[in-house]
Order: structure tokens, then sequence, then C-alpha cells
């Protein structure tokens, strides 16, 4: 858990493929946003009830999802059915969720809620229309919510095609690396957190590789 000045992020593990989980809730409204309610419907509602502890107004009034693989998604119609709060994604993975989406997301687009706000930041090669959710802390380092565009140790998988690597890895340096601080926590879609400044020196050696 991170408990910062004007949010709470919680997250949990769910699955077969121990996806990641992310609440962020607002202190002073009780906003919610959910990242990827990936799998374990009920304990993607258990934890949305967790908010609780951070505000008594506690709300979900979005569920955002990085990207459209099945592991990402398995729990979005339930949660989605029992909250009743709005849907976003990536325009081009869209199409492939298993129920509408209410907002498509485009590279910079930024949801304003009650208390703080989240930047959509594409990164496009793991699916066409990956996105990373970037929440701005006033009060100390960023969060980077990066689904599997950016894991500690490198990008996300881009099945051996030297065009949808490129892709990543040219978002990635530019929309991530080239203006985010060192301090910048990345949260992925599965495993431990990271930052931007631990994995900056190993760019040369994910181009190299290309992977």
């Amino acid at each position: 858990m991170y408990d910062l000045a004007e949010i709470t992020i919680r997250s949990i593990s769910v699955g077969p493929m121990d996806n990641n989980v992310y609440l962020l809730t607002s202190k002073s409204s009780g906003d919610q946003v959910l990242i990827d309610a990936a799998n374990e419907a009920d304990a993607v509602l258990d934890l949305i009830d967790t908010g609780k502890n951070d505000s008594p107004a506690a709300h979900l009034v979005l569920i955002a999802t990085t990207h459209s693989h099945h592991d990402h998604v398995q729990a979005l119609g339930k949660v989605h059915q029992v909250t009743q709060a709005r849907t976003a994604a990536g325009s081009e993975d869209a199409p492939d969720l298993p129920i509408p989406t209410d907002v498509l997301l485009e590279h910079g687009d930024v949801g304003q809620f009650d208390g703080f706000s989240l930047e959509a930041i594409k990164l496009r090669g793991h699916t066409p229309g990956s996105v990373a959710f970037l929440y701005r802390d006033p009060h100390g380092p960023d969060h980077l919510f990066s689904g599997d565009s950016l894991f500690p140790g490198g990008l996300g998988n881009t099945q051996q095609d030297p065009d949808r690597f490129e892709s990543l890895y040219n978002d990635a340096v530019s929309r991530v690396f080239d203006v985010l601080d060192d301090d910048t926590v990345v949260h992925p879609g599965h495993g431990t957190s990271t930052t931007v400044g631990a994995e900056r020196p190993h760019l040369g050696e994910w181009k190299e590789r290309g992977w």
C-alpha cells in the first residue's frame, strides 16, 4: 500500500498469472479508479471495499484497462455489473474487451476525478492500444501503472516482432524515460514495482537484445 497525501494506492495479485490489480482512492472525495479487473472478481470487489478505510465515501467511478489480453480482463464483466462504474481502455484495444468501453483513450488524455487525475500514456507494441496510467503526485514521486509494457528488467513481450519491439521501445523512451523523473515509481501488470531510475541504465541493453 502507498499512503500518499491525496490518494491511497492499494493492490492485490490475482489469478494463475499473478496479475496485479491496483485501486486508487481519493482521501477527500472517495472517488476510486480500478486499474485492470484481471481475475477473481470477488477478490477485486473486496479490494474496492477496502477503500472505505481510506475514505468513508469511497465509491468506484472508473475501471481502467491497460490492454486487452485475456489475463487482464477476466473479472471486468462482473466488476462492472456490480459497481456500474464507467470503463476506459485504449481505443485500439477496446473492440477486443469483453464488455463495451465507455471512454476510448488516446495518448495524453487526462481523466479528472474529484481529488486527483490520471494521464493516459500510450505504449504501443505489447498490444496496439496498450496504455499506462500516470498519477502525478504534487507531494512526491509520480506513479506509473505500466500494464505489461514495462517491467523490472525490460519491456513487455512483443512476440519477437522487430517492428512491435521498435514501437514499444520508442514509446517507452520518448514518453516515459525522456520525460519522467528517476524517482517515478513503476507499478507493472505482474511482479514487483521498480523506478524509472532503476531501469534507465539498461535501455541500451534492451535495444541491443531486441526484447
